[in-house]
């Protein structure tokens, strides 16, 4: 496994359990937090022992988003553009290309690229004391980092409009209404819900939690018929693995199902 500087990383029978570690900025980031994270869900996806991955942020915070005071690297003057085609939309990318489920538990504030990092999660816990903020609209900026996309396909467009052009704090049980997290937990009760259902998920048919994230990202911008063409290319896939034969040989002799991954 990989060293980091700015986040930690560990392994646990299945579960890449990555926390966000810049607590005294509340996890804002900066450039090598990003290379950090690419670096992480790079080896997320050749390993195959990380069957899901479980992303926290330590002390009060998610993440605050871009740390203001942070220089890049070289000096002068940031480049917003090259920020996010070097360092956040790589990163954003290799979460929603990772074939793997992936947890956010959102322990604290997740604002601005903080909020982006949770909503490319493919499942979200939150703690009942965290919300989330599309802060971009108050330094007179846009979304970035996905969340445009992301909003609108959870929330629709007037809700995404609003969100991002308000800039308002969104409670954690707010969110859950609207539909962009799954879960409301306690604080204390956060990290153990999270590792239940990673648990689940790394327990799982791995290839086929894969297929459902490219299905569900390309449906998003297709036609039914061209989704119903798609379903039958990946249920062809699916069942081409070592998990669907050995469920249905399982199903038959009348026993539970034990997924590899494979």
């Amino acid at each position: 496994m990989a060293d980091f500087q700015t986040i930690k990383a560990e392994l646990h029978e299945g579960i890449y359990i990555i926390t966000l570690n810049r607590p005294e900025v509340y996890n804002a980031f900066n450039e090598q937090m990003t290379t950090d994270l690419q670096n992480a869900f790079k080896e997320a996806a050749k390993n195959d022992a990380i069957r899901c991955v479980v992303i926290t942020g330590a002390g009060k915070a998610f993440c605050s988003g871009q740390d203001l005071k942070d220089a890049p690297s070289g000096g002068g003057k940031r480049s917003l553009r090259d920020s996010l085609e070097s360092r956040y939309n790589p990163l954003i990318r290799a979460m929603r290309n990772l074939q793997k489920p992936i947890i956010a538990a959102i322990n604290g504030v997740a604002a601005g690229a903080g909020c982006s990092l949770v909503l490319a999660c493919d499942y979200r816990i939150c703690s009942d004391s965290a919300k989330l903020i599309e802060v971009f609209i108050r330094i007179g900026l846009v979304p970035d980092s996905g969340s445009s996309w992301f909003l609108v396909h959870n929330v629709g467009i007037a809700k995404a409009f609003e969100l991002a052009a308000t800039g308002d704090d969104v409670p954690a049980q707010k969110a859950l209404e609207l539909g962009l997290v799954n879960q409301v937990v306690s604080p204390d009760n956060l990290m153990g819900e999270a590792m239940k259902v990673a648990n689940n998920f790394a327990s799982g048919p791995t290839k086929a939690y894969g297929y459902i994230k490219k299905m569900l990202d390309r449906s998003a911008s297709t036609s039914l018929d061209k989704a119903l063409d798609y379903e039958v290319f990946m249920q062809e896939a699916a069942g081409r693995t070592e998990d669907y034969s050995n469920a249905v040989a399982a199903f038959r002799e009348k026993k539970k199902a034990e997924f590899k991954g494979k």
